[in-house]
């Protein structure tokens, strides 16, 4: 499995950026895709999913009612359409997805066996 991140960039805050990622090799499976994020000198930490066990989405508190997360199951791809940035939302991106997700750890990177890259999304004030 290969995942390729993209549309990260520069923006000022109260902007709006959409990331993409596109998941090839799964070869028919459905895998739980989601985002992480890390800034300069912190730990990863969970943005949100799309969970395949129950087709939905779920959000770190940080960014809820502001990020939205969706998914193309034809193209294998899933969104992270982000409004309203904060400066404290510039990190390094990683797009991420598991087999299996454990309904309670969606939260834990130890989960998503595979990762992006990762881009970058830089908001200034």
């Amino acid at each position: 499995v290969q995942l390729q991140a993209s549309g990260g960039g520069l923006v000022q805050a109260g902007d709006s950026l959409r990331l993409s990622c596109a998941a090839s090799g799964l070869t028919g499976r459905s895998a739980s895709m989601g985002w992480f994020r890390q800034a300069l000198g912190k730990e990863r930490e969970f943005v949100a999913v799309w969970r395949r066990g129950n087709n939905s989405p779920y959000y770190a508190d940080s960014v809820k009612g502001r990020f939205t997360i969706s998914r193309n199951n034809a193209a294998n791809t899933v969104y992270l359409q982000m409004s309203s940035l904060k400066p404290e939302d510039t990190a390094k991106y990683y797009c991420a997805a598991a087999f299996g997700l454990i309904a309670s750890a969606v939260t834990n990177q130890g989960q998503y066996a595979y990762w992006g890259q990762g881009t970058q999304v830089t908001v200034s004030s």
